[in-house]
């Protein structure tokens, strides 16, 4: 059995036949999973995998899903089980995600811009890990190049009767550089590889180009004939909140959550104008060398502040999370995804990494400000870094492999807040006031999430609301609506999750009065940071009041409160 990141496969053989059960489902996952922008959920995929999205594979996809799902109901895991429990909760909504993919949200038939990340995508991620290109490397990027054209060909037939007008527009000008930014990146990655395989990479190269070439034509000749958008819409986005991401709120309470964040954080930047109304940005580093330098630093000084302050352990194995000079090869195709490697369960030993731009005053907003202070992005996405890190040594398989972004983006949102409050930034007002406009960005989030799911919002109003509000620069904001669009539910997670979070807390100290332990808690929280936080407060604290208040939402069959 092949392991789901591409290792020589998974320990011994579990007696449990849930676990037995959740394994098989992670390897079949890290097959048929679809390349998304979210770095987050990046599977590292087996040996000689390639796109799958005929018509004919989707349909075997449901099938097999449908297949998992009997054999977990087969088992009739008791709700006293504990751990084991959890895990056949997990294997559930995660077997509802699948479902969500392929039979709600359906990219592979309605939108072009899917296609590029199935091609393009798979490509790019395998030029993110700051490893050496040596032959096996090598040997999966030119399998990836050479399956360009086979995608491409399946995806005419299954975009032609379901293609969608406005995500074609939005798809037309990727679609119109694809082709020249593949071409760019071999030419540029040349440098790194053999002559061998460097001639090898450039002639799989060449039909590929020709295949997302002709791709653009055929979605521009589509255009015109295209549907128009609809909405997720209530019922389909409340199947989300409830069986995929194990949400105890209805949407009104989503969108008055947001309202009540936005307030506090739009308080608190205002708080910290009248404290520090002199405060500049600091002088930019030199280069994207010098700012690497200064972020190794910044990193063991935040790793310090942890174990200072007893707030979060820092076990010896746990590697470290570096910036590094972006590298000309990824330039070309960064507008992919984010540019960060976060490695993998089977990468345990390696670093994590974020690749920096030039430092500039004209960045776009997150990479002004990790250029500003790199701290800014440790508190972050060094925190997705260790938590992930963490959670992938798990024993058990089902939390390692299972994502959520409630609970990872809620983690990593409550750690900047967990920082500023413990003192981390108090000689950066700066760096505060960049704390605060993140906090403002995540809570609009929620609100462009859920009106966009709603149909209360084109795409083009919710990128003029976080252009306007946050401000955030025209393009980030471009980016990050389309971003939500096509994946519901990850725009509000950030707060939601914090939200969850912080009641979790607050709910284990009352419980445990003086003897609560912040490190312990942490410690805990990181190790299960993949865990939807309903079914973390059923393990810490036994409460299942989340998970009964999502059934009874979901037995509206509305969402209504």
């Amino acid at each position: 059995m092949s392991a789901p990141d591409g290792s020589a496969g998974l320990a011994g053989t579990p007696e449990d036949p849930l676990e037995e059960l959740a394994e098989q489902f992670w390897v079949w996952r890290a097959r048929h999973a679809p390349h998304t922008r979210d770095d987050i959920p990046r599977i590292g995929r087996p040996s000689g995998w390639r796109p799958s999205w005929s018509t004919g594979d989707v349909a075997r996809k449901v099938a097999e899903c449908s297949q998992f799902s009997e054999r977990l109901s087969a088992l009739e895991v008791d709700p006293g089980s504990g751990e084991r429990y959890t895990d056949a909760r997990l294997l559930a909504t995660a077997l509802a995600r699948v479902r969500f993919e392929l039979e709600v949200l359906a990219p592979w038939r309605k939108d072009p811009a899917f296609y590029l990340d199935q091609t393009l995508g798979t490509v790019f991620d395998l030029l993110l890990p700051a490893g050496p290109f040596d032959e096996a490397r090598c040997g999966e990027l030119l399998v990836r190049v050479e399956a360009i054209p086979r995608t491409l060909a399946d995806a005419e037939p299954n975009l032609a009767s379901g293609l969608v007008h406005e995500s074609a527009g939005l798809a037309l000008g990727d679609t119109a550089r694809a082709g020249r930014c593949l071409e760019e990146s071999v030419a540029l990655l040349g440098g790194q590889l053999s002559a061998a395989w460097a001639g090898r990479l450039s002639e799989a190269a060449a039909p590929a180009v020709r295949a997302l070439d002709s791709f653009h034509a055929f979605v521009e000749a589509e255009l015109g004939r295209g549907r128009p958008l609809e909405p997720l819409g209530r019922d389909a986005l409340c199947t989300y909140l409830y069986e995929v991401a194990l949400l105890p709120f209805s949407p009104e309470e989503l969108l008055a959550m947001g309202r009540q964040e936005w307030d506090r954080s739009v308080a608190f930047e205002l708080f910290e104008q009248h404290r520090s109304p002199s405060a500049r940005w600091p002088e930019l580093p030199a280069d994207a060398a010098a700012q690497a330098e200064h972020e190794r630093l910044a990193e063991l000084e935040v790793r310090a502040f942890y174990t200072d302050k007893d707030l979060l352990s820092q076990p010896a194995e746990l590697g470290h999370y570096r910036n590094l000079p972006r590298p000309a090869y990824l330039e070309p195709l960064a507008w992919l995804g984010v540019t960060d490697d976060l490695t993998g369960p089977g990468r345990l030993e390696e670093d994590g990494v974020s690749y920096v731009p030039v430092p500039s005053d004209n960045l776009p907003y997150f990479y002004r400000a990790n250029a500003a202070d790199p701290r800014a992005g440790i508190v972050h996405e060094g925190a997705h870094y260790q938590q992930l890190a963490l959670s992938w040594r798990h024993e058990r398989p089902a939390r390692r492999h299972y994502y959520d972004s409630c609970a990872n983006e809620g983690i990593a949102f409550y750690n900047e807040e967990l920082l500023t409050q413990a003192g981390l930034f108090d000689q950066a007002p700066v760096t505060r006031r960049i704390i605060y406009s993140f906090l403002r960005l995540r809570a609009l989030r929620v609100e462009i999430d859920l009106r966009l799911a709603l149909g209360d919002w084109s795409i083009p109003q919710a990128a003029d609301a976080l252009a306007r509000r946050v401000p955030v620069d025209p393009s980030t904001a471009e980016e990050e609506a389309v971003l939500y669009a096509a994946n519901p539910g990850l725009g509000l997670s950030y707060l939601v999750g914090k939200t969850q979070l912080l009641r979790l807390l607050a709910d284990a100290r009352e419980r445990d009065g003086e003897s609560f332990s912040l490190r312990a808690f942490h410690d805990w929280l990181w190790r299960n940071g993949n865990v939807p936080f309903a079914l973390l407060r059923l393990e810490l604290l036994g409460d299942s009041s989340d998970l009964d208040r999502i059934e009874r939402l979901a037995g509206t069959g509305s969402g209504a409160s």
